[in-house]
């Protein structure tokens, strides 16, 4: 049995999922498992893909069930989320490997760094990362781990269209919290800097806020896939 299983949510991610598979070839290398997991991508992101997973799978679209599906199909004793966009950092295995050893059924992420250079974007990963520790929160974007037992235990991610991995945070909390670890995932920083730091900034608390006081995570969604108005 693989000790860690990578579950990798895919939608037209062409351009950037062969740099983000051969950056974990030393996982497969080690007897890890790679599970892609497609929700209809009408580009060659699977057949980009292929040569470098164990598996590639179909799923209906949306992040949930897509990584559900994933961890379904896989069989690691440890599930990680890994965005298309998302760097692991050297050292990321033996840091889990370590937390196997030595704690029970944990869950946790990365700290995050954004791939740009804009000044306001070190602001940005800070305030992501303190919020993290302080909330026991994480999110995608900082490539979320947990043991299968735990996941299994709380039924995997909620079947909602946005905020999933809040609402897991959340169940998987009740039980213990999170491993922050201070070593940092790259992640891309495209959206911040198409929609502007500031604008994006504003947009994430105002949907974070809107979910914490009950909003419909389909009305949320539809939100957060609309192009923001321009000034």
């Amino acid at each position: 049995m693989p000790r860690f299983s990578l579950v990798i949510p895919v939608l037209d991610e062409a351009q950037e999922i062969e740099s983000t598979l051969r950056a974990l070839a030393s996982w497969r290398a080690a007897g890890d498992e790679i599970v892609l997991v497609d929700g209809g991508s009408r580009d060659a992101t699977v057949e980009l893909a292929r040569p470098h997973v164990t598996r590639v799978i179909a799923a209906p679209r949306g992040r949930a069930r897509q990584m559900n599906a994933g961890a379904r199909e896989s069989t690691g004793e440890c599930l990680i989320f890994l965005h298309a966009d998302t760097r692991l950092p050297t050292g990321a295995r033996d840091a889990l490997r370590g937390l196997l050893a030595t704690r029970d059924a944990p869950w946790g992420r990365f700290d995050v760094r954004l791939s740009g250079r804009h000044p306001l974007l070190r602001v940005v990963e800070c305030l992501m990362n303190w919020r993290s520790r302080l909330s026991g929160i994480a999110t995608g974007d900082q490539a979320m781990f947990v043991s299968r037992s735990r996941f299994e235990a709380v039924g995997g991610f909620p079947d909602q269209p946005l905020m999933e991995d809040i609402e897991l945070s959340a169940r998987l909390r009740r039980h213990t919290l999170p491993c922050c670890l201070r070593l940092q995932v790259i992640t891309s920083s495209r959206r911040w800097e198409v929609q502007g730091v500031i604008r994006t900034i504003l947009r994430m608390w105002l949907l974070r806020l809107r979910y914490f006081f009950g909003a419909d995570p389909a009305v949320l969604a539809r939100a957060y896939a609309a192009k923001p108005a321009r000034e």
